[in-house]
This record gives structure tokens, C-alpha cells and sequence, in this order.
């Protein structure tokens, strides 16, 4: 029975996300397959030396800049960051090769940025012939070095037209490149409950369902932009999901609000409260864009200097689709959110026609690239002739 690896880690948790969405994918597809979920920083840092060092995981830091809205200068510390790959590289592939030597699985598959170089080039090292693929959770890559690595014998999934001419661009021939309908989300976005009754439930919950609702969320840690927005709409009615910034709920439910409201803290079920919405309001993060896009919800986002660079390109996507408002700062959300609720019927008309169906279509495009490379002589298969390309 072949094993799969999927490859995540913390940083944001968007991508360990889209790990357990395939996952639960996978196993509902009837493959059979053992799928086992690897982070890589506890390979790379399996005794936490970096948290023993410095009393904080390096995901952890990352989380916490997010939450406090520090993301300036991002683009300029995401080179630095690249810089300490490249030269920590040898150091990494020897406890990569040693990893997949002790594990040997048939397939593994990335969901994050940054390390596909070194992830594909010590699996073809310690375990030739074993299929590397990389499934960017991003709508775009950010070159160079991001999501897509030229010269590597690497299968790329690409959820939108422009990942596809950028794996085009970096040399990729066409049986490496897999297009899918967009990102990968949790199934359960996909499953309306039978007896949902959103009226009912709004007005259970102190809500009024004559009101339209906005669903504020920032990813699972929050960030200082909810109290803004919050501030900004008083007359809106909002449900703000602050995942696990428990400080950030506090201070939402001291703010005065003349509309109802309802402040959240973690919860696993975002859809279900994403369903009870009109419209979101957020960070322009793929999986949320994506989530929200999925329950027929127009969004709200804001592009500037505190944009992180790799979601830029997500707001050209929203414009160009007209899925909702690119505002230059939150803080003109007071005058940009009647246009939006003025047009909302259009808005939405225009949500409901994009269909994303990526993670029922991703177990089967693995499927073909391990059956492509347990084929003898296959392009697929990692030997000399894929690599000369």
C-alpha cells in the first residue's frame, strides 16, 4: 500500500490546513493509501533547539508579527530568510536524505514555499525514481526561489491560469504541470448542512437576520486590524473571528457597536460561521479568500506596504474577477463598504459562477503522477531523461 508524505509546517497555519484537507481527501477517494503528515521543522529540528535557544518556535514568532500587524518589510526579510536556506543547503539535505532513508515513502508532496529545493533535491538523492510534487497553496508564486524551482525534476499543482504560465516561464515541461479549478480547502465547505436554517440561527445567536452580516477573520491568530474595522463599523453588523488571540476578543467585546455583534474566539468550524455571512472582510490569505469565495460571500481586502508579498498578486485576482472591494488601507472601510452592499446581488452573482473543486481533483492528479513514475522508463519517474531537462 503506498505511503505519501505531505510536507507543512506552522508558519500561519494555512498550510498545515491544506495538509489536513488533502488528507481527509485522500481518504475519502478510496486510494488506500497511507498518508502521513511531516513537519519539517521537527525534521530539520528534532531536538527544538531553536525553541530551547531562544523560548519561542520560529513559527511561532511569525505567528506573533502576524497577529500584531508587523508585516512591513516583509518582502526585504523574505530574501534574508531565502539567503540562510541557500547557505544552510547541505546541512539540510543530509538530514532530509536521512529522513527519507528511514521513512521511504512512494510519494511526497510539498505545501510550502521556500525549502522545494531542498525537499526535491534529497529525495532524489537518498530515493531515486520517488515522485516529488509541490502544491502551491498560493494563487501565484512569488519569484524566485518561492513556490517553483527551475532545473528540478518537480511536479508542480497550480491552482490559477497565472501559477501555470509561471511553472511555464521556469522551464517546466507540460507533464509537470497540473492544473487545478483553484486552492485547496476543507471538504466541509463543500457539505451544507441539510437542516440549516441561516435565519433561525442568526437570531438564535442575538443576530438580526434582516441585517447584512459580515464575517471579519484575519487567519487563526487575529490580528490589530479587527479593532480598526470594528471601530470603523459600528452601524455593520459583524461576527469577528479572532482565532487564538484571546486578548484581541476582549478588547472587540469592549468596543461599542450600535448593530449586533458577535466576537468569536478558536473555533474548528469556521464554515459553519462563514455561512451565517453576506460578505467577508480580511487579509487577502488564499485559503480565506478561497473559503469565503466557496460559501458565496464577496470579501473586502486591502493591498499596501503591510501586504505580504506573496498575497499581493491575490488582490489582482479579486479585482480582475470582481469578487469584491481592494481597499488602499482598512481605514476607508467605513466609505468603501456601501458600494460594496449597494451592488451585493451582482457581487454575489459573480462569486456563485467561480467553481473550485481543487481538493476533490488533487487525489487524482497524485494518482497519475505515482502511477506515471512506477512505469518504467517514465518522464515521471525521476531517472536521467527527467532530470536533463
Amino acid at each position: 500500500m503506498p505511503s505519501v508524505d505531505l510536507v507543512y509546517f506552522n508558519a500561519g497555519g494555512g498550510h498545515r490546513a491544506s495538509a489536513l484537507a488533502l488528507q481527509q481527501a485522500i481518504a475519502a477517494s478510496g486510494l488506500g493509501w497511507t498518508v502521513r503528515l511531516v513537519n519539517l521543522t521537527e525534521v530539520l529540528d528534532p531536538q527544538s533547539s531553536f525553541r530551547k535557544l531562544t523560548g519561542i518556535a520560529p513559527e511561532d514568532l511569525y505567528n506573533k508579527r502576524l497577529a500584531h500587524g508587523l508585516t512591513l518589510g516583509l518582502a526585504q526579510e523574505l530574501k534574508l530568510l531565502q539567503a540562510l536556506i541557500r547557505l544552510a543547503h547541505q546541512p539540510m539535505l543530509k538530514s532530509l536524505q536521512q529522513y527519507w532513508l528511514r521513512t521511504e515513502p512512494d510519494m511526497v508532496v510539498s505545501l510550502i514555499p521556500n525549502f522545494n529545493r531542498a525537499l526535491c533535491e534529497s529525495l532524489a538523492a537518498s530515493l531515486p525514481g520517488v515522485p516529488f510534487v509541490t502544491v502551491l497553496t498560493d494563487l501565484a508564486d512569488h519569484p524566485p526561489h518561492f513556490w517553483i524551482e527551475p532545473g528540478l525534476a518537480q511536479h508542480v499543482v497550480c491552482g490559477s491560469a497565472r501559477a501555470v504560465q509561471q511553472a511555464r516561464e521556469a522551464g517546466h515541461p507540460a507533464a509537470y504541470i497540473h492544473p487545478t479549478s483553484g486552492m485547496i480547502i476543507r471538504p466541509d465547505f463543500y457539505c451544507e448542512p441539510a437542516s440549516f436554517d441561516r435565519a433561525a440561527r442568526l437570531q438564535a445567536l442575538g443576530l438580526d437576520p434582516a441585517r447584512p452580516t459580515g464575517v471579519v477573520m484575519f487567519g487563526g491568530h487575529g490580528s490589530r486590524s479587527m479593532l480598526g474595522i470594528a471601530q470603523r463599523l459600528p452601524e455593520v453588523q459583524l461576527i469577528v473571528m479572532c482565532g487564538h488571540n484571546a486578548r484581541l476578543a476582549d478588547k472587540l467585546r469592549a468596543l461599542p457597536a450600535t448593530a449586533p455583534r458577535l466576537i468569536l474566539g478558536f473555533t474548528p468550524d469556521v464554515a459553519e460561521w462563514m455561512r451565517l455571512g453576506d460578505f467577508f472582510i480580511g487579509k487577502p490569505g488564499p485559503g480565506a479568500l478561497s473559503e469565503a469565495l466557496q460559501l458565496g460571500l464577496p470579501v473586502v481586502v486591502a493591498r499596501n506596504a503591510w501586504t505580504m508579498p506573496q498575497e499581493r498578486y491575490n488582490t489582482d485576482w479579486v479585482r480582475d474577477n470582481g469578487f469584491g472591494l481592494v481597499l488602499r488601507s482598512f481605514r476607508g472601510i467605513d466609505a468603501a463598504l456601501p458600494e460594496l452592499l449597494a451592488a451585493l446581488p451582482a457581487y454575489r452573482e459573480r462569486v456563485a459562477a467561480y467553481r473550485n473543486r481543487a481538493v476533490f481533483e488533487l487525489p487524482g492528479i497524485l494518482a497519475s503522477i505515482l502511477d506515471a513514475a512506477q512505469q518504467p522508463f517514465s518522464p515521471a519517474s525521476g531517472d536521467a531523461s527527467a532530470q536533463a531537462w
